[in-house]
């Protein structure tokens, strides 16, 4: 069960259909795992359909439907996972589900990029934002010190990492705005895999770390 969830404005935003591709990507892979955060989608679902239900009819235009047929295939849908109880076994090789159609299905085909020793790094080809990535990170290893210039939604896949907001461990979320500074630093015994989505580039301190930015375009 995670310990760490994502903000109450990103489960609404979620279910509301507004967050963007990578970010909806990474709550959908926090939700396979979650039920507390599933249940918090469906009451939003829930309170939403009462809130349309509420709404007087307008008629439309006669090119509403044209129109929306255009916004609809021109847009990248966000993946959303089924909200059912998750199974109770799982294939330690299978990424989440809303991760493979950008990743593909299995952690063992993945070809890693390597950083910095000990950092290594997978964009996603297929993110319309430009803003989907996994990092694996070795035990003991972390990243430097940095600020984020906006949003970003960090979800631990394998491993553990520790910084000054606590210990997050598979299935957590770290849903960071602007004003946090921080440090993590991976557990021992076993990489750190984590996906990542952000809305602007990080902030980083010392030459080291801006060349790690310079390479991830984080």
């Amino acid at each position: 069960m995670p310990h760490h969830h994502p903000d109450p404005s990103t489960v609404l935003a979620y279910a509301a259909g507004s967050l963007p591709t990578a970010f909806a990507a990474v709550l959908a892979a926090h939700l396979e795992v979650c039920p507390t955060c599933r249940a918090a989608v469906r009451d939003a679902e829930r309170a939403g359909a009462r809130l349309v239900e509420q709404q007087e009819g307008a008629a439309l235009s006669s090119g509403a439907r044209d129109a929306m047929r255009a916004r609809l295939s021109g847009t990248a849908m966000a993946p959303r996972p089924l909200l059912h109880d998750a199974p109770r076994t799982r294939d330690p090789d299978r990424l989440p589900a809303s991760l493979q159609p950008f990743f593909g299905p299995r952690y063992s085909d993945l070809r890693w990029r390597r950083v910095v020793p000990g950092v290594q790094y997978l964009r996603a080809e297929a993110d319309a934002d430009g803003g989907l990535m996994l990092l694996r990170i070795a035990p003991g290893r972390g990243i430097p010190l940095h600020r984020h210039a906006g949003h970003e939604l960090t979800m631990i896949l394998d491993g553990a990492y520790a910084d000054a907001l606590g210990r997050f461990g598979a299935g957590d979320v770290a849903d960071l705005g602007e004003d946090v500074e921080h440090q993590p630093v991976t557990v021992p015994g076993r990489p750190c895999i984590c996906v990542a989505a952000t809305e602007a580039p990080m902030r980083f301190q010392g030459w080291m770390a801006r060349a790690l930015q310079s390479v991830l375009r984080l």
